[in-house]
């Protein structure tokens, strides 16, 4: 089946003002730029739909003149800042009629071409063995308490264990998404009822939410830890 790509990016992030386009270290057209690169440069990918209704991205998806990209320029009414995850799954499902729809991030900008394709053979590996989906996490070791107390240690048991010997949680990442049309149809969501927790790295898994973020993440670059 085909894997079709499914890239939200609207127009007008609250937190870092034209974050998906603005400048990132060398790259001109920033996030857009990069992760278009890594999502064209991935073998297994076979379309990339590109949602936004930015007309600077717009403009520079149409210079790459791409055949895998195709762009949709989103209604504003599914561009605002009131619009729901619930409301864009919906909207995939409509631009992806069928095959499997592989839903990333601008915002993950150190998740390369290979690192797609990794996840991809992963995906229809473990389809094999009873889950349905995956999705991208991060690992947390650390000390996890809510109001009531540690939720993933018991201090009854030992007041400070090694980090080490904590039970890990998964924190979804939102880098990727891996979940069949059919899925989406059934379950009204991006996964279906058993996902496969895909482990990212500190690295792969950065996120660009904050200003302090796209700052860090620029240092990441030019310090040479990552190529792009």
């Amino acid at each position: 089946m085909k894997i079709i790509v499914f890239l939200p990016c609207r127009k007008g992030s609250q937190r870092v003002p034209k974050k998906n386009i603005k400048p990132f270290a060398s790259f001109e057209h920033g996030l857009i730029e990069i992760k278009l690169k890594q999502l064209l440069g991935a073998s297994k990918i076979d379309k990339i739909i590109l949602s936004t209704n930015d007309e600077e991205i717009i403009a520079y998806a149409k210079s790459i003149n791409a055949d895998k990209l195709e762009i949709h320029q989103r209604e504003e009414s599914l561009a605002g800042n009131t619009t729901s995850t619930d409301d864009l799954v919906a909207h995939a499902l409509e631009l992806i009629p069928e095959g499997i729809i592989l839903w990333t991030h601008v915002t993950s900008p150190f998740l390369d071409s290979q690192a797609y394709d990794t996840m991809i053979d992963t995906y229809f590996e473990v389809l094999n063995k009873g889950y349905d989906s995956l999705m991208s996490t991060s690992l947390i070791h650390g000390f996890l308490w809510n109001d009531e107390g540690p939720v993933n240690y018991d201090r009854s048991v030992e007041k400070w264990p090694r980090t080490q010997t904590i039970t890990p949680l998964h924190e979804v990442n939102s880098a990727v998404f891996l979940n069949s049309v059919e899925n989406y149809k059934n379950f009204n969501d991006r996964i279906g009822e058993k996902p496969y927790l895909y482990t990212l790295g500190k690295i792969e898994s950065f996120d660009i939410d904050w200003e302090e973020d796209f700052k860090i993440g620029k240092c990441i670059l030019e310090s040479g830890i990552v190529t792009l």
